[in-house]
């Protein structure tokens, strides 16, 4: 393990956690001590950051022949969103909603538009955090908030997640 341990001094934060949490899991199992409690599930959806929400939902809609939702404001949030059904996961389009919204100055930025996050499901939100802040990875709340789907949320800092801002939803 020790050499394993010296294998993984160039990774990321968050490719360290994996590993991790691979390692303690399993060294875990083999001594009889109970592993983590809480689990990593599927993706629920990758976040897109547009412009033009009447635009972006026609492209997937009427060019693409997706379903789509309706534009929903999420004023806790700082923005509009609107869902993509996929086979296997969902895009979550998002535009800005107030002078604070966090998507406008992600725009600022990109002017045109981009990838704003991923969301993956976790079992377990509040046992998922504590591990994570124990484990040195950063949140961009002190608790989680209700999303989109009306379902706790926790969004990573995306310096600790290999440049990626993910968000953590309970399933």
């Amino acid at each position: 393990m020790a050499s394993a341990v010296l294998k993984v001094a160039g990774l990321s934060a968050c490719s360290r956690l994996t590993l991790l949490r691979t390692l303690s899991t399993t060294a875990a199992l083999r001594q009889g001590i109970p592993g983590s409690l809480w689990k990593l599930g599927r993706l629920n959806h990758i976040a897109i950051a547009v412009p033009d929400m009447e635009k972006a939902t026609a492209l997937y809609r009427d060019v693409l022949g997706a379903t789509v939702s309706e534009k929903v404001p999420l004023p806790e949030h700082g923005v509009y969103t609107v869902f993509v059904e996929l086979g296997n996961t969902k895009l979550e389009l998002l535009h800005p909603l107030g002078e604070k919204s966090p998507i406008a100055g992600f725009l600022q930025k990109n002017k045109s538009g981009g990838m704003h996050h991923i969301c993956i499901e976790v079992d377990n939100i509040n046992s998922a955090i504590a591990d994570l802040k124990a484990k040195n990875i950063r949140t961009l709340s002190a608790e989680p908030r209700i999303g989109a789907h009306g379902k706790p949320v926790m969004f990573l800092h995306p310096k600790d997640c290999d440049g990626v801002l993910v968000e953590l939803e309970e399933a």
